[in-house]
């Protein structure tokens, strides 16, 4: 069990409350939450380079962003897969990957091993149970489209209750009950 200074399990916002003071602070949300954001992103990507690439640099805004982490907006885990679906998006609007975070962090680029690709592949394969792409599509229509534009697309809640024809707080409840289905499906997978 990951546990924090007083032999109580610190929460992702604790973590990213205090990684600026403590760099084990984001060390333990790191081990924490990378093999899962993995298992997605290859989910998503069909390519374990492409994955290790987005979940490194996922990493680097996280922690060049930690202090505009809000609680109240949702769990340190949501947070960081809305930064990975961030990162896929701008780069599949560029063609590759985007690394500023990681370069004004002086993390160099890190080559791949054969090790590494397999190691990434294992987790995938560990975690076929949750495919997240299966996830969403089992939720109701409502709820999976209010998902995919608040988390997947980052699209602002009044946006998205014009395009639906609903009003912000349905958009909301939709999203917030699609995430508690996501939640509650996760969970029985372990």
């Amino acid at each position: 069990m990951d546990t924090g200074r007083q032999g109580v399990e610190e929460s992702d916002g604790e973590l990213l409350r205090d990684c600026a003071e403590r760099p084990e602070a984001f060390a333990r949300l790191y081990r924490r939450h990378v093999d899962a954001l993995l298992r997605y992103l290859v989910a998503r990507t069909g390519r374990p380079e492409l994955a290790a690439d987005v979940c490194a640099e996922t990493f680097a805004r996280a922690l060049e962003r930690a202090d505009r982490y809000d609680p109240a907006r949702g769990p340190g885990r949501a947070w960081l897969f809305t930064i990975a679906g961030s990162v896929l998006v701008d780069g599949a609007r560029r063609g590759r990957v985007e690394a500023r975070a990681r370069r004004r962090l002086g993390m160099p680029p890190r080559e791949l091993t054969d090790a590494d690709i397999e190691r990434i592949e294992e987790l995938v394969d560990a975690g076929r149970g949750l495919d997240p792409a299966a996830l969403v599509a089992d939720l109701p229509a409502d709820q999976r489209d209010a998902v995919l534009a608040r988390i997947v697309e980052e699209r602002p809640y009044a946006e998205i209750a014009a395009d639906l024809e609903v009003s912000e707080a349905v958009v909301r409840q939709r999203v917030s009950r699609g995430l508690a289905t996501l939640r509650a499906r996760i969970g029985e997978g372990r």
